[in-house]
């Protein structure tokens, strides 16, 4: 079974290749996915990484948390368990609330 880790405190210059290959010294890497924000197009500074077993992430855990990579020290742990998202909700325009406002302009806007 394959292990989730969350890598915190990357240098921002870091794109997912690179935290691929630094933990591909550790053993086999099934994704490596730095985030991205999507205003700015430029890194969090955290990414999510899948190594092939549990043992692996473990080895990884001990290997790579608190290295200096890039005059920061890596923050490594399991990652959480990704939270259940309900429909209309955590879109960007969708999941409005009584009186909120949507593109088009303000909702229950009553003229009297």
């Amino acid at each position: 079974m394959s292990k989730r880790l969350y890598v915190g405190n990357l240098p921002y210059t870091f794109r997912s290749e690179d935290v691929e290959a630094l933990f591909r010294e550790v053993g086999e890497v099934i994704s490596a996915k730095v985030v991205i924000d999507r205003d700015t197009n430029r890194s969090k500074g955290f990414a999510f990484v899948e190594m092939a077993s549990d043992e692996l992430g473990a080895r990884a855990i001990e290997k790579l948390n608190e290295k200096e990579v890039g005059g920061r020290p890596l923050r490594v742990t399991e990652a959480n368990p990704r939270p259940e998202r309900t429909p209309g909700t955590g879109h960007r325009f969708g999941g409005q609330r009584e009186g909120g406002f949507s593109r088009t302009g303000p909702r229950n806007f009553r003229k009297d």
